[in-house]
């Protein structure tokens, strides 16, 4: 009983290393955004819309998601979906969060 104890507690510990490794980093994806938005993301991409500094993250998220499935955004939203639909929920609630910050 001792051994399985130790074993699993061995393989939870490698779990939760390589998740945490694998963990999406939010300041690398958002070097991709930097170009339209800004370093610190206080720029109007393509003089529309408002800047993703001092948002929330919850509705940067929520944002991010409707690029991707196509359902938020204006005239020239296809740049932003072409953008963000390559990305996993992971990596969006990474870049939100750390959009946020900003």
């Amino acid at each position: 009983m001792k051994r399985i104890l130790v074993v699993m507690s061995i393989c939870a510990a490698l779990a939760f290393g390589v998740s945490a490794a694998m963990a999406a980093d939010g300041a690398a994806l958002y070097k991709s955004c930097v170009g339209c938005h800004g370093a610190d993301g206080s720029k109007q991409a393509m003089g529309v819309g408002h800047a993703v500094k001092g948002q929330k993250a919850d509705e940067l998220f929520k944002k991010l998601k409707g690029y991707a499935d196509g359902s938020y955004g204006g005239e020239k939203k296809a740049v932003m979906t072409n953008l963000v639909k390559r990305y996993s929920d992971e990596e969006m609630k990474a870049m939100a969060d750390y959009m946020s910050k900003l």
